[in-house]
């Protein structure tokens, strides 16, 4: 019976003794700044995303951007998850956006260091230009304008042509388009590639690619911007089609690259 008795006291005593250390341990080491930084753009809009962080004690992430890699980045929202949607962004800006990790005690990551921005760029869904053989006022779109055009326009940066019963979309010889082939949707093709442009045939003034159902095509504009078409119908007089524009000139939209930053940036948190 007292052995019994000396083994509880002796149990117990142990007990208090992890109590006692337990309340005194006190956290203050941050999670590791969150990896794999993506961000997709949309109109008047960017979609950031992020890989989970491997801590079992992260319990948000706080969202950041700033007008360059090396500036001063901006406290925008936070998340529970490793999403987040940037609802304020505007059309043409570029963005720089970084993200930390915080945990259950209130302590914070530096910042991610995934060279990650985003340029907002207008959209539009469902639009039409019509052949320009029959119809040559309203065959050709101009991005710039947000419309259809007449072909042979100043504006139009690119027409449609339905040639024998073979369809084609035409820009003028001092722009460029290249098929980038089957998508899902307009969203699939996230930059404008560096080459595989088409070439101009000896004695035309266009360059023309096949226009066929389910494929985006991208263009590079006479003034020096980006745009991409899907195209969504096709009938004998008409196309119908999705499309994005870029109104940075010369940024061929996103493409992410991963890099690593020279020391810590400066937070507004606000």
């Amino acid at each position: 019976m007292k052995n019994t008795i000396r083994t509880l006291i002796a149990a117990t005593f142990a007990l208090s003794l992890i109590a006692c250390e337990e309340s005194d341990y006190y956290d203050d080491t941050p999670p590791e700044p969150p990896k794999n930084l993506f961000v997709k753009t949309g109109d008047s809009k960017t979609e950031i995303s992020w890989d989970y962080n491997r801590e079992k004690d992260v319990s948000g992430y706080n969202i950041y951007y700033s007008g360059s890699y090396d500036g001063k980045y901006e406290l925008i929202g936070s998340s529970e998850t490793n999403f987040y949607v940037d609802r304020d962004a505007v059309n043409g800006e570029k963005y720089f956006y970084a993200v930390t990790a915080y945990d259950f005690s209130g302590n914070e990551s530096e910042l991610s260091y995934d060279y990650a921005y985003g340029i907002a760029r207008p959209e539009g869904f469902n639009q039409t230009v019509f052949d320009y053989l029959k119809f040559p006022e309203s065959s050709g779109y101009s991005f710039a304008k947000y419309t259809m055009v007449p072909f042979d326009g100043v504006d139009a940066d690119f027409f449609f042509e339905n040639f024998n019963g073979e369809y084609f979309l035409n820009v003028w010889y001092d722009s460029d388009i290249q098929d980038m082939g089957v998508t899902n949707s307009i969203y699939d093709i996230s930059f404008a590639p560096a080459d595989g442009w088409i070439s101009m045939k000896e004695g035309e003034n266009v360059k023309y690619v096949k226009a066929i159902v389910g494929h985006t095509y991208v263009i590079w504009t006479l003034d020096n911007h980006f745009a991409k078409i899907r195209i969504s119908q096709i009938t004998e007089q008409r196309i119908v089609f999705d499309w994005a524009y870029q109104l940075l000139d010369g940024e061929r939209q996103l493409k992410r690259a991963i890099t690593e930053r020279s020391g810590k940036l400066t937070l507004i948190k606000r």
